[in-house]
């Protein structure tokens, strides 16, 4: 033992078996050739997102004298709109590259010949393109949202030179925690303060319906301050039971603690910058309440894509892996060809499948993640066959 002092000490026993030192170095060699393309995707495809958004913003930037800084703003909240599309084309780009050059050095061959399996070498990047998948949910979820409805108003401000959101009349706004169902007929310029205001509320803890309605109210907080509010019951045979009205003020809450901005905004009430919940909540409000049609249709499509378009992240690395390593001998440039005909080709079947979840031909869930069980499907059959 004194020729060999480290022998039993607890440093030699904490060091890792030399194949699994060598499996580690394997892991770290595949995913940085793979990173380098992804990353460089990631940013080209935000670039053009921004250039081509820039495109269609310098009108006002030149020939309307809208603020240089305004129109930055604008622009710069309108690119995590993109992340959908960027982080599956990132991916796929990359692993096209990546693999496409591991192969065509025939790195793969003296991995597999080494004794490791397919599966094996690539079971990192998969595990990257499920992580990709996440962050991409997330961005879309707590990010994009917010970041497209501040967009939304740095574009009214651009075009109505306004610090406010111009409000459209008769706005319609329900809760789907309470049921209660807002009318407003008309904002003041100050956007708090509104005109003939109702207020509908359903039988849900009372035997009766309410139905409150004031000829002024106004937005404090995340609450609505009726004025001189003038309160009708109405029972179960549909008559009046009784009319009261209040003293001087009644508040009631927000539909789920919206403040007044986003509560008067109509950009801030639309698919695109509502998060799963808020969506999820008023499907579910529209069921209870009987609206159904093509509007609740567009609502359940479009609650099931905020799930399965940044799931696509994963898809695109099933599907590039096998790809790459049989088309990698032929050049970088084949590589790019294939990310950009699979985009395209994902991106097809996602429009017409979504055209036939809108129009209910499909179920809506099904329609959305129907693109997505075809290519994963062809991918992890191309994945089987290679690892044979």
């Amino acid at each position: 033992m004194a020729a060999f002092p480290g022998v039993g000490t607890p440093t030699f026993a904490r060091a890792a078996p030399p194949r699994m030192r060598l499996m580690r170095i394997l892991d770290s060699y595949v995913l940085k050739e793979v990173s380098g393309p992804f990353a460089f995707a990631l940013a080209a495809f935000f670039l053009f997102w921004f250039a081509n958004i820039f495109v269609l913003a310098a009108d006002y930037l030149v020939n309307k004298g809208a603020p240089f800084f305004l129109v930055l703003r604008f622009l710069v909240f309108r690119v995590p709109q993109a992340t959908p599309l960027a982080f599956p084309f990132a991916c796929l780009f990359g692993t096209l590259l990546g693999f496409g050059r591991l192969a065509a050095d025939n790195e793969i061959n003296a991995m597999r010949t080494s004794g490791i399996s397919f599966f094996r070498i690539i079971r990192l990047p998969l595990i990257a393109g499920a992580s990709v998948a996440v962050v991409s949910f997330l961005i879309n979820e707590h990010i994009a949202p917010i970041a497209t409805d501040l967009s939304t108003r740095s574009f009214y401000q651009i075009l109505y030179r306004s610090q406010t959101l111009p409000v459209e009349p008769n706005i319609f706004r329900a809760d789907p925690t309470t049921g209660n169902t807002f009318y407003i007929q008309s904002v003041a310029p100050d956007g708090r303060t509104m005109q003939n205001v109702q207020i509908y509320q359903p039988a849900r803890v009372t035997p009766y319906i309410q139905i409150l309605t004031a000829k002024s109210a106004r937005i404090e907080g995340t609450e609505i301050v009726l004025v001189n509010a003038v309160q009708t019951r109405i029972n179960g045979e549909g008559q009046i039971s009784a009319v009261e009205v209040t003293a001087k003020e009644l508040r009631l809450s927000l539909p789920m603690g919206d403040n007044g901005s986003n509560f008067l905004s109509s950009s801030f009430n639309d698919t695109y910058t509502m998060n799963t919940q808020r969506l999820s909540q008023d499907i579910k409000f529209r069921k209870q309440t009987g609206q159904g049609g093509t509007d609740l249709a567009v609502r359940e499509a479009a609650l099931a894509q905020k799930y399965a378009y940044p799931f696509a992240a994963f898809i695109a690395v099933i599907l590039a892996v096998p790809l790459a390593v049989k088309f990698g001998k032929r050049g970088r440039t084949l590589g790019i060809v294939l990310s950009i005909v699979g985009l395209f080709g994902y991106y097809a079947m996602v429009a017409l499948a979504g055209a036939f979840g809108k129009n209910g031909a499909l179920d809506p869930t099904l329609a959305a993640w129907l693109p997505n069980v075809i290519t994963g499907s062809i991918g992890a059959f191309l994945v089987w066959r290679e690892d044979r």
